[in-house]
């Protein structure tokens, strides 16, 4: 994998460099002391995938993958010296497309191979997304089978990848806080940043949002966050628990398990929400939910940061509605409500 680096502290860039070096399939093919550099450079030779720090003089890390992702989008991986401490920030990168965010591996480790591995699986899992992008197959049209809901028994799934932090917020933020349905969200993002991500979610809403744990009863008007590294999934009829299977998933948490899952179990009705974000994971959950009869909905082309999951959905006509973002909330709204 071609691999660029963004980051104004040299000693960061030479611990990054021997990190990627230890994976002889990746190289480095420029560095970039500042986000502004970073655009400038990736419009001249676009990376497989950018290693962004956050904080930096001239061009933060956020800005930076704004406008990477606006202009010639490729895959970035924020790395900075602390996410924990730079969660906002890393959370904002990740709203406009950025995929993950880890730690800087330190320098002066004894052990080389065990400070760089968390990057290194990060590094890894990206290059698996990017192989996913590719060669989506397409399906025969089925039947768009619609149903109405009823009064009672009512979740809402929704599943995001790279940009959805920001896509997920503006969903949330359109519903009331006495909201008619369960809201289960499965986010790509690291379990050490989940709870983060749950308080960050719940400054934009009305609704109650906490990160899953196992054996959670869905609520409405309750938003539950997978917030482990294996796949959350429903667990009999209202409640939802943790998996480690299928351990071969390039996806932790999967938007697909979660999805089939539902269509599995959930003995209500369900209403299937795929967001923006790289690859392909949750059309083929997606078009299962629609297959039972339930009702589902892709983000579209123009309002995604990433193109690739909702697209997935599309051409295997897993999606019922096709819409803008900052429509889905209107058309859940609809949805729920119409069976009072």
């Amino acid at each position: 994998m071609r691999i660029g680096i963004v980051n104004d502290r040299p000693l960061a860039v030479e611990a990054l460099r021997r990190a990627v070096a230890l994976r002889p399939e990746h190289h480095v093919i420029w560095v970039a002391r500042h986000g502004g550099e970073a655009v400038q450079l990736c419009a001249k030779t676009t990376p497989d995938l950018v290693l962004m720090d956050l904080i930096m003089p001239e061009m933060d890390g956020v800005e930076a993958t704004r406008r990477i992702m606006a202009s010639t989008p490729c895959a970035i991986l924020i790395v900075t010296a602390s996410v924990g401490a730079n969660s906002r920030r890393a959370f904002e990168a990740m709203g406009y497309g950025a995929l993950d965010a880890v730690d800087t591996p330190g320098l002066g480790s004894a052990d080389p191979e065990r400070s760089a591995a968390p990057l290194l699986t990060k590094i890894e899992t990206a290059g698996r997304m990017l192989n996913h992008e590719r060669g989506v197959r397409r399906l025969e049209r089925h039947p768009n089978a619609r149903r109405q809901l009823t009064a009672s028994d009512r979740l809402v799934a929704i599943g995001a990848s790279a940009g959805g932090p920001a896509a997920v917020a503006t969903v949330l933020r359109g519903l009331p806080k006495d909201f008619p349905a369960a809201i289960v969200v499965i986010q790509h993002v690291d379990a050490q940043f989940a709870a983060g991500m749950a308080t960050w979610l719940g400054q934009q809403t009305a609704l109650t949002v906490r990160v899953a744990v196992e054996g959670d009863r869905l609520a409405p008007s309750t938003v539950l966050l997978a917030g482990t590294n294996n796949h959350l999934v429903l667990k009999g009829a209202d409640r939802v628990g943790y998996d480690e299977e299928p351990s071969e998933y390039t996806y932790r948490p999967s938007v697909d398990v979660f999805f089939q899952s539902v269509s599995h179990h959930w003995p209500g009705e369900a209403v299937g929400v795929l967001l923006t974000g790289m690859g392909r994971d949750g059309a083929v959950g997606l078009r299962a939910l629609r297959n039972q009869g339930h009702r589902t909905i892709a983000q579209d082309e123009a309002s995604s940061v990433v193109y690739g999951m909702p697209k997935a959905a599309a051409r295997l006509q897993a999606a019922v509605d096709i819409l803008p973002v900052d429509r889905i909330a209107p058309q859940l709204l609809e949805i729920v409500t119409c069976a009072k």
